[in-house]
């Protein structure tokens, strides 16, 4: 059954047009209360959320939810979404909240959910939290209406804990960073924690108003950045998106090095210090067809997923690995979180860099990427992917690709876009798949 309010990463959407409204928010505040009312104990909730405008309606939102339905509410203010999932289990709440629209523009905005244990909730837990939103919620008798609170000390909270990835005998003196942190949730946390384990910090995109999260800055925007690497004579450049869960490096030379190149790199370095899990790693279909050739060169498998975090967490969560992620910069490194964190995967660059002595273009330079090509075709309805002509030029496409290289075409989780990738080891070949592909898609858009 195709669900409503849930996409690949939560409830997103444009603020106050459609779902992600004031409204919706105490509804699923509501719902997700009453879902996870279990036991007799006083449940709590923590709530978290970027920098955007529409953070304090969507956080006073949700705050009317959750307490009418008998739960307490505990609000961190702005901190990246892994510091949500990590404060909703050491403060053994009954469940953590985002609200955060990664890395769209401001106008939007997201509800990403998390269970007691960290995790963000299986696909079960989703429906059955949507069924809940159309059912009248069970309100609360007024003596047991929830309380709220703002906690003073969660940013240190996550700072030590992110520094706890690094080995003690690590410290970052010499290194100099520029740092990006979108004008987002790590503006605080994250120049303090890399500065607290002494590298010089240039910070980027750390001066929020509400309405230039993600505005030319960010892991979705690298020309500030690149410019300043070089500008500045900088070791490395770091950026994160709008709620921090993933990461992009620059190297000394203002180029660019994405997810695949970081996990291959995490997941060498285990492997040779005897510390590798599951024997191999967990990607999406998107990673480059170059990152799984490195890996089965040096043992080590790929597993592929769909896209969506989420869907690279459970499949690490039952192959027994430690290590997963996206080549848009999502790295999941189990033994220090339990979702995307893009701070703890930059100081575990930051530390190879220091132990390698080598420069960050030699040092991320991991494996030959093939030609790869993504496009995106937006679309105002409907189902392109569905029309008759298309097929055929995709089923047209897959022949020609068959083992040579490979077609990914899926609509976005979170906007009304198709996107559509080819990789191969012939560039030219691979243009004019993807080309031909997007054009049928127009056609039928």
């Amino acid at each position: 059954m195709a669900r409503k309010f849930f996409g690949t990463d939560g409830i997103r959407g444009r603020t106050n047009d459609g779902l992600m409204t004031a409204s919706t928010a105490m509804r699923v505040g509501q719902a997700a209360g009453a879902y996870f009312l279990r036991g007799g104990h006083r449940h709590r909730v923590v709530i978290g959320k970027d920098t955007r405008l529409s953070g304090y309606m969507m956080e006073s939102a949700l705050v009317a939810g959750f307490t009418s339905v008998g739960m307490d509410v505990i609000m961190t203010g702005p901190l990246p979404t892994p510091a949500i999932a990590l404060l909703t289990r050491e403060m053994r709440a009954d469940l953590g909240v985002m609200i955060s629209a990664s890395h769209n523009p401001f106008q939007d905005n997201g509800i990403k959910l998390f269970g007691p244990d960290g995790f963000k909730l299986c696909d079960q837990a989703e429906a059955e939290i949507e069924r809940l939103l159309d059912q009248e919620p069970p309100l609360v008798e007024p003596e047991r209406i929830g309380r709220s609170r703002r906690i003073e000390d969660a940013r240190g909270r996550y700072i030590h804990a992110v520094k706890q990835s690094v080995a003690s005998d690590i410290r970052f003196d010499g290194l100099k960073v520029v740092l990006d942190c979108a004008h987002g949730a790590a503006y605080q946390v994250a120049p303090s924690a890399i500065w607290e384990l002494g590298a010089e910090v240039i910070s980027l995109g750390v001066e929020p108003n509400g309405t230039n999260i993600n505005d030319g800055v960010g892991s979705t925007a690298l020309d500030a950045i690149k410019a300043r690497v070089v500008e500045e004579g900088a070791d490395i450049g770091i950026a994160l998106d709008g709620d921090a869960d993933r990461l992009i490096v620059i190297d000394e030379k203002g180029k660019t090095v994405d997810g695949d190149q970081i996990m291959g790199l995490i997941a060498t370095r285990l492997q040779e210090s005897g510390d590798l899990q599951g024997g191999g790693v967990v990607a999406t279909v998107m990673s480059n067809l170059g990152l799984e050739r490195y890996l089965a060169g040096i043992g080590l498998s790929l597993e592929r997923t769909k896209v969506g975090d989420r869907y690279v967490l459970e499949r690490m969560k039952g192959g027994g690995f430690n290590v997963g992620g996206e080549q848009s910069g999502h790295m999941i490194l189990l033994d220090h979180g339990t979702t995307g964190d893009g701070t703890v995967a930059a100081l575990r660059v930051l530390a190879s860099l220091v132990r390698s002595g080598k420069p960050a273009s030699e040092l991320l330079h991991v494996f030959d990427p093939v030609p790869q090509l993504l496009k995106n075709v937006r679309y105002s309805g409907g189902e392109p992917l569905e029309n008759g002509t298309v097929r055929q030029v995709v089923a047209k496409a897959e022949r020609e690709l068959d083992g040579k290289g490979r077609l990914v075409i899926r609509p976005s989780g979170t906007e009304p876009l198709i996107r559509v990738m080819a990789e191969g080891d012939d560039a030219a070949q691979i243009e004019d798949v993807v080309d031909r592909i997007c054009d049928a898609v127009r056609e039928a858009a």
